[in-house]
């Protein structure tokens, strides 16, 4: 996003030390910028691009003044410099660290400046990345906030206005035959959620699934996937699976099947499984939203730092940001599914109504006539 500027700065800007190498579309606003000032009429060429566009904003309120101030006369402008007067003039009302030697760098610094519409292009480019990659952010802040009174509506919300800006960058930017992204995968940081807590939740749900098994059945909206626990999420398997089979559903039960599926192997101790499976406390419901909402949420992080570090690559085209984009949140887009399915009431259904049958009107009775008695010559 353009640096909002302070208002008492006024520093020359080719004083400002150069603490940190410019990126490349640094240079393109300074040859669209440049091209624009030598050649005002460049600016029917230029779409697409807007003054918060820039990655600097003494760059983009230059850009504004061009663009607010009418176009010189060509032969004037080629013999005077009252124009650039005007528009450094204006500028400045913004960015007083502007100055007239900058002006005239910018004019030098230009390749040639009927490759305006391209370095124009390459700010859109640069643009739709940063507003990407703000909203990507947006929404993996969001999905850790825990002082959030509603953190999954918010995250939701943050994630359609991240789908949205994918969209719009769809529409500004044709499709092309590019694979996805080729960037690497940030790796899983550690979960901001309390471990501690996640776990509780879990087995309260396992327990509690046990003594009311037929509660398991409406519950086809929580994943395996949704565990944090690899024990927890196999045991859950365990009472899907006795409750499809309509087998008799108890602690010892559970136990045995996790045993025919290999979870005993992996170290859990029988007797502790015995006493997590016997304490419930609850209603399943509850304690399965509760572990789907830390689902939802752990998804919306990770979906906005994957498509965060989509935005950090710098051979990734517009496209492929598309791309990599929709496909990571469709990943989200899944488990919202079975969150909307978890919380939303269970539709009524009322019986169907039967059509009487209308009873015949009163009337004269029908009377039927006599067949015509067939002449005979």
């Amino acid at each position: 996003m353009p640096r909002t500027p302070n208002p008492d700065e006024d520093e020359d800007l080719d004083d400002l030390p150069d603490t940190h190498p410019p990126q490349l579309v640094y240079y393109a606003e300074q040859a669209l910028l440049g091209a624009l000032l030598l050649e005002p009429h460049r600016l029917d060429d230029v779409v697409g691009v807007e003054p918060d566009s820039f990655s600097n904003y003494a760059h983009g309120a230059l850009f504004a003044a061009i663009r607010d101030l009418p176009a010189p006369d060509p032969v004037q402008h080629a013999q005077d410099t009252s124009w650039l007067n005007a528009v450094l003039a204006a500028a400045r009302e913004q960015a007083r660290g502007l100055t007239a030697s900058y002006l005239h760098t910018l004019i030098q610094v230009c390749p040639w400046p009927r490759h305006a519409s391209a370095y124009a292009r390459m700010i859109e480019t640069e643009h739709a990345r940063r507003t990407l990659r703000a909203h990507a952010e947006r929404l993996a802040q969001t999905a850790t906030d825990v002082t959030l009174p509603h953190p999954v509506p918010t995250t939701l919300a943050a994630a359609d206005a991240l789908a949205s800006a994918v969209d719009d960058i769809a529409a500004r930017f044709p499709p092309h035959s590019a694979s996805l992204p080729r960037t690497p995968t940030p790796t899983p940081s550690a979960s901001p959620y309390n471990a501690d807590e996640a776990v509780d939740e879990e087995r309260l749900l396992l327990a509690t699934a046990t003594a009311h098994a037929a509660d398991v059945e409406q519950m086809q909206w929580l994943s395996t996937d949704d565990f944090t626990h690899p024990v927890h999420a196999g045991l859950w398997q365990c009472l899907h699976a006795l409750t499809r089979r309509r087998a008799p559903v108890d602690p010892v039960t559970v136990l045995w099947e996790a045993q025919h599926r290999g979870l005993l192997a992996s170290g859990a101790e029988p007797t502790e499984l015995l006493n997590l499976l016997g304490t419930p406390a609850g209603s399943p419901q509850h304690w399965g939203e509760r572990i789907l909402q830390r689902s939802v949420l752990a998804t919306a992080h990770q979906v906005g730092r994957r498509i965060e570090a989509f935005t950090y690559d710098p051979a990734a085209t517009p496209y492929q940001l598309v791309v990599g984009s929709r496909r990571a949140l469709a990943d989200l887009s899944a488990v919202r599914t079975r969150w909307n399915h978890a919380t939303s009431p269970a539709p009524t259904t009322t019986p169907a109504r039967t059509r009487a049958t209308a009873s015949p009107r009163a009337g004269p009775p029908r009377t039927t006539a006599p067949p015509a008695a067939r002449i005979s010559r």
